[in-house]
């Protein structure tokens, strides 16, 4: 089982101590997440399957790849992922030049995770319909995907149209991972038919299963951990298929480092 530890609830502070911890103690990434706005109208601000606004406005957003990079040079090994970015609310070009960075400063540990995002507002404050964010986000991973790999080209889409380009440096990993984050069963197809792997949202053992039976076999699932799991545990999600858990073992952002330390040890990865 490979460890994943996200930094997104702690504060932004932490980001550096936290990720060098992750790195010297055996996990195997690091998350952030992302928004690119938010709006005050917290109307179309209704998380799935809740009552209340799913954001708070004043909430300090940061861009979550150059975070990445920064974080790229104070570590050496653990890989550098978002969970989820939101890749169609900018051009290809712009999310593709994002991850190359990203990936060859920290000398290929990029993961991209990307979501078609639940929140309206931020899709209505940017001009783009929300009901067009899963087919344009279909589209942007056929065109990063090949900005990524092909010496040049040219695109004619629904929504991204341009002549033939040059795109350099390519990223160091011969095929940069591309997880689908979302909980919809046209998240769980764009995972299983264009994506390197599916990213869930905090689930138990128990209720992951509906998921993972929709998405069928031999795709490759991370799953954000609703509670740290034990030692005794992960036999049980790896018997699943889950190859990745992202775990929280800290309650009080203080204490993060050395609740890492002590997970660590508990499950040998020191």
């Amino acid at each position: 089982m490979k460890f994943g530890v996200p930094l997104g609830l702690l504060n932004p502070a932490a980001w550096k101590d936290v990720a060098v911890a992750a790195d010297e103690l055996g996990f195997e990434s690091v998350w952030l997440p992302e928004h690119l706005v938010l709006t005050t109208d917290l109307s179309t601000a209704g998380y799935p399957g809740g009552t209340a606004p799913g954001i708070r406005p004043g909430t300090p957003l940061f861009d979550a790849p150059a975070c990445l990079c920064w974080l790229a040079a104070f570590t050496s090994r653990v890989k550098l992922g978002t969970a989820v970015q939101l890749l169609a609310l900018r051009h290809p070009f712009v999310s593709a030049r994002a991850f190359a960075t990203l990936d060859v400063v920290s000398s290929g540990r990029a993961i991209c995770g990307v979501g078609a995002g639940w929140y309206r507002g931020e899709w209505e404050a940017t001009g783009i319909p929300f009901g067009t964010r899963g087919a344009r986000l279909d589209e942007a991973i056929e065109v990063v995907r090949r900005l990524w790999s092909e010496p040049v080209v040219a695109h004619s889409g629904r929504f991204y149209s341009f002549p033939e380009v040059a795109f350099e440096p390519k990223p160091v990993q011969r095929r940069l991972p591309v997880l689908a984050g979302g909980e919809s069963a046209a998240a769980l197809r764009r995972a299983a038919r264009l994506c390197d792997g599916w990213i869930s949202m905090p689930h138990t053992i128990e209720s992951i299963r509906p998921q993972l039976d929709r998405l069928g076999p031999g795709v490759p699932v991370t799953v954000h951990a609703h509670a740290p799991a034990s030692p005794d545990e992960v036999p049980a999600w790896e018997a699943l298929g889950v190859e990745r858990l992202i775990v929280r073992p800290w309650t009080r952002g203080r204490d993060a480092v050395s609740r890492l330390a002590a997970f660590a040890a508990d499950h040998g990865l020191v």
